[in-house]
């Protein structure tokens, strides 16, 4: 159906408050702001935000704070690697990232010596825990520790 002027209908609106026009309008004398005090008065508002401002600033959550460069490493488990990938197989940031382990390729990994490891594999990563290392090379795998570049290397070169 189109809209036309015939068929609107009417919009129902509400009265604005008219205050401050004498005692028998209903809206005099104090013209709804109370009586006296500065929040009564025009501008009485303005400044207000200062008082207890302390008190509000230690109830906020620590959300800001400091980030650090370096991030934290993503943990996998040794036992995870066993899971998902074959014998023989050369592990590295793109396979983690196939696999679903770590969500990108920038994030480093540290790889932690939880669960067992009978498969031979070839993993690089930025860090391995001391467990993690015996049990691969036990199983007849290598555990390649990549560099990571830090800002202080880059501004050096």
């Amino acid at each position: 159906m189109a809209l036309h002027l015939s068929n609107l209908k009417a919009y129902p609106t509400k009265k604005r408050k008219v205050v401050g026009r004498g005692d028998a309008s209903g809206h005099g004398t104090t013209a709804g702001k109370g009586s006296k005090g500065q929040r009564s008065r025009s501008g009485g508002r303005k400044n207000l935000y200062r008082r207890g401002l302390k008190m509000f600033l230690q109830q906020l959550p620590k959300s800001r704070g400091f980030t650090s460069f370096f991030p934290r490493h993503v943990p996998i488990n040794v036992g995870q690697l066993e899971k998902i990938f074959e014998a023989g197989s050369v592990i590295n940031k793109e396979r983690l990232v196939n696999a679903g382990l770590i969500g990108d390729r920038k994030q480093s990994v540290k790889i932690l010596g939880t669960g067992a490891v009978k498969k031979k594999l070839f993993v690089t990563a930025e860090a391995f825990s001391k467990s993690a290392k015996e049990a691969i090379i036990k199983a007849g795998g290598q555990a390649i520790t990549s560099v990571v570049a830090k800002p202080e290397d880059k501004q050096k070169a």
